[in-house]
């Protein structure tokens, strides 16, 4: 019995070993072709959020008021919020960039998505670093698993000096309340695991125009350029 699921180990490691050449080839893609597209923002969000959702229409008004200040829009590429802020980027004839994934269920690439901006990927790991590496600044919608991964993973490359400081801007207070009240009280006050400055990271609004402030304040005399 053990040499058996021996041998199928020894398998396994054979194949991950020619996995490298699909993971390479999944960056060479991405850095070509987002390399190219300028200076966007990555909008996050619940794939599951419905059309007439406030904050449907809310990511649409947000990515078409950063289209207009010069930037283009990164999202994953799929249904909810990461198709109103494709949306959003079209109407104002910007940069409509879509880093879609295969998964067993949600993901479906959205219509708004610019035909030469749209990649796929097979490994979070891979689509996350176009995330981080092209985006001037994260934009974070509610969402579920996955916006908090993407939110967190965002913040912990800022604190370790991984990845330049840019812009987190969570939209929704009410939403975001709770999460950071929470995160205050038990990781800042009650045991150090973070400190009350590393908090100065994230902003978190309700409007539109709050977003282009904060963007247009932290570049008004800043370089843009590739966080790593």
């Amino acid at each position: 019995m053990h040499r058996k699921n021996l041998k199928g180990w020894n398998e396994i490691k054979t194949n991950d070993s020619w996995s490298v050449f699909k993971i390479m080839g999944e960056f060479v893609d991405g850095f070509e072709k987002l390399s190219k597209i300028g200076p966007c923002v990555s909008i996050f969000g619940s794939a599951r959020t419905q059309k007439d959702d406030k904050y449907y229409k809310l990511a649409t008004e947000i990515a078409e008021k950063i289209v207009e200040i010069g930037f283009g829009v990164i999202t994953g590429g799929g249904p909810g919020i990461m198709e109103a802020a494709n949306k959003g980027a079209k109407l104002a004839l910007g940069s409509s960039v879509g880093l879609n994934i295969d998964l067993p269920f949600e993901q479906s690439e959205n219509p708004y998505i610019d035909d030469d901006k749209s990649l796929d990927f097979d490994y979070f790991f891979v689509r996350k670093v176009m995330f981080m590496k092209y985006a001037q600044a994260f934009v974070v919608m509610p969402g579920g698993f996955g916006t908090l991964d993407e939110l967190f993973e965002a913040i912990t490359l800022i604190q370790t000096k991984k990845a330049e400081k840019f812009p987190i801007i969570l939209v929704g207070k009410s939403f975001w309340d709770g999460c950071l009240k929470w995160i205050k009280k038990e990781l800042s006050v009650n045991h150090k695991y973070i400190s009350e400055k590393e908090l100065e990271l994230i902003s978190v609004v309700d409007e539109a125009d709050d977003v282009i402030k904060i963007l247009s304040k932290f570049y008004l005399k800043k370089r843009i350029k590739p966080n790593f």
